[in-house]
């Protein structure tokens, strides 16, 4: 600060008076800051699986990217640029807790941004809390992600997974006669979450349960599994799995001519990467919960929304399959993480990120589904709690019913 200095009118107190003031009204300029951002960039972590068996998510990575690009260009958030730092995790959890390190010791980010994965972010889960990183809007719906009392820096951000498989269990209790259910799910906190809101859907019922069968992501292929499902007797099938093992046991148990009423998990919905790889005339009447709009359903197709995202696609994601919803997920979460820090304001501080990540209040997110906003408070860190039922048709998902929440479930 340039002063011009005029005698000691008022004497050393004065004097230090004025710098002291100058100094405060200098730092209110410049904000408050943690690690990982300053008065010209904040630095945003992101781990996702570019490669392994989960590696058709990578295409969040790479949308999120485009998204943080297209913020820069139009000024950054509160005149900031934001370093979006994104690693390849393999959806291998020692890999994840590697990279994360790298993230938060080296590259010093002032929090992680929707880390992908069940097992992955379970195995940084103590970590980042531990270190006080903000470990914001996760791309898992695993229920354990909304435990502030005992984990406050992280928060989730999709439909729960536990009240996902309450609503499916609901449904099918009304809609299959005689239910026996068989439950196709991936060995791990991902595949149990689901696997428990199914049971907790069906109360007593719990029985008509008739089997279940897991696998390892890093089994080649489900289709002895599907076999085992079908031979079961059963004509109700959960199918607890990601993108690839979907498509593999949707056309396996097209193969084998089983036709039971099939409800799929809603992180494996693309009609890009498992729908059409699965095939269009397999996949027939499969049922599964919504709480985005997909690009494919062609209600959608003069949406404000929906416009504005496909000119964004066409140009800073040009490349991306417009028929991926993973590119309309990493579009609404980004949009979700570029409002809360601009609620930061000039204190970008890790508690104040958090503070303001819970204090969200229907938050209106584009590629929403009507009537579903986004809403936080410092005890409910479940910030979506809300879905509508959808059918695929032809090739396309249709949606169906009414918005339902945790509460209707």
């Amino acid at each position: 600060m340039k002063t011009t200095r005029r005698g000691f009118v008022g004497g050393a107190s004065a004097t230090a008076a004025l710098l002291a003031g100058g100094a405060a009204q200098a730092q209110a300029q410049k904000g408050k800051y943690d690690e990982g951002a300053s008065d010209t960039e904040i630095k945003i972590g992101h781990t996702n699986p570019y490669s392994g068996p989960a590696s058709a998510y990578g295409v969040i990575g790479k949308a999120e990217e485009a998204y943080w690009r297209m913020v820069n260009d139009t000024g950054g958030i509160n005149g900031r640029k934001v370093k979006f730092i994104t690693l390849d995790d393999g959806y291998s959890p020692p890999k994840t807790v590697e990279v994360v390190r790298q993230l938060v010791e080296q590259e010093k980010v002032l929090c992680l941004f929707n880390p992908l994965g069940t097992p992955t972010n379970t195995a940084i889960h103590k970590y980042v809390n531990l270190k006080k990183i903000p470990h914001l809007f996760l791309s898992t719906g695993a229920s354990k992600w909304g435990n502030p009392k005992e984990f406050p820096w992280t928060m989730g951000w999709q439909p729960d997974y536990h009240t996902e498989g309450v609503i499916y269990a609901k449904h099918i209790l009304a809609n299959v006669k005689d239910p026996k259910i068989a439950v196709l799910m991936q060995n791990d906190d991902y595949g149990k979450d689901y696997y428990e809101g199914l049971r907790a859907g069906l109360g007593k019922d719990v029985g008509k349960i008739v089997k279940h069968a897991t696998y390892e992501v890093t089994d080649p292929t489900v289709d002895s599994q599907v076999i085992q499902l079908k031979d079961s007797g059963a004509n109700a099938f959960f199918n607890i799995t990601t993108p690839k093992f979907a498509a593999q046991s949707i056309r396996r148990a097209a193969e084998i001519g089983w036709k039971p009423a099939h409800y799929l998990n809603s992180v494996s919905v693309s009609v890009a990467t498992v729908m059409k790889p699965a095939g269009f005339e397999n996949s027939q009447n499969i049922i599964t919960a919504s709480y985005l709009k997909d690009p494919t359903d062609k209600q959608f197709d003069n949406d404000d929304d929906m416009k504005a995202w496909r000119a964004w696609m066409a140009k800073y994601n040009p490349g991306a399959n417009v028929a991926d919803i993973n590119n309309v997920f990493a579009y609404a979460v980004s949009y979700t993480m570029g409002k809360t820090l601009e609620q930061c304001g000039n204190e970008l501080t890790r508690a104040n990120l958090m503070k303001q990540a819970a204090s969200l209040k229907k938050l209106k997110v584009p590629l929403l589904l009507p009537g579903i906003t986004v809403n936080t408070s410092p005890t409910d860190f479940y910030p979506i709690q809300s879905v509508r039922l959808a059918q695929f048709k032809g090739e396309s998902w249709e949606l169906f019913g009414e918005v339902m929440s945790s509460e209707s479930a």
